[in-house]
């Protein structure tokens, strides 16, 4: 096959894939588990539920941690996911910033700014998401590798434990995908 060929392939492909998103839909992958980018994605999550779109926030590996709900314990976990418990955060009070961590001093500034600015906690984005019906999806092959159990992640009214296909799936039908 030649370039032209190629191109023409190509092009076909791709607006197959445009006839697919029949949905005002946002997808995210939160890949991330530093507090700036895990705030950014629900700022932006909740900014297009509001305006209407539905949004499904797939959360993996590092991200995924981010829902460890932090007076929940999950119980007969190997030495290695014993250990993943120990060194992950334990929720949204214990990421630090991607940059100027300063020994989590940074975390504890962007929180005391976020608040005199009136931007709500992640708590309250993670209250405001649930209201706006935004889906939260966690990655069961993510959590299997950490050592993380269903029982010691966040309550969620639209929570839900997938994989890799699921997220595909919301994605073709979305507008638009992020990575986080």
């Amino acid at each position: 096959m030649d370039m032209q060929e190629q191109i023409i392939t190509l092009q076909k492909e791709v607006e197959n894939l445009k006839c697919q998103c029949t949905e005002d839909r946002l997808t995210m992958i939160v890949f991330s588990g530093e507090l700036d980018k895990i705030i950014a994605a629900f700022i932006i999550a909740t900014g297009a539920a509001s305006m209407g779109t539905k949004v499904s926030m797939f959360f993996t590996f590092w991200g995924s941690a981010t829902l460890r709900a932090p007076q929940k314990k999950a119980k007969g976990k190997n030495l290695i996911g014993k250990m993943f418990g120990m060194m992950l955060p334990k929720g949204f009070k214990h990421l630090k910033l991607s940059n100027m961590n300063m020994a989590g001093i940074g975390a504890v500034m962007i929180k005391d700014i976020m608040k005199k600015k009136k931007v709500p906690s992640l708590d309250e984005m993670l209250e405001i998401a649930e209201e706006l019906e935004v889906q939260i999806s966690i990655c069961e092959m993510s959590m299997d590798l950490m050592g993380m159990k269903r029982e010691e992640m966040i309550d969620y009214k639209f929570l839900r434990y997938c994989g890799v296909a699921t997220f595909l799936n919301d994605a073709l039908k979305s507008k638009s995908t992020l990575f986080i």
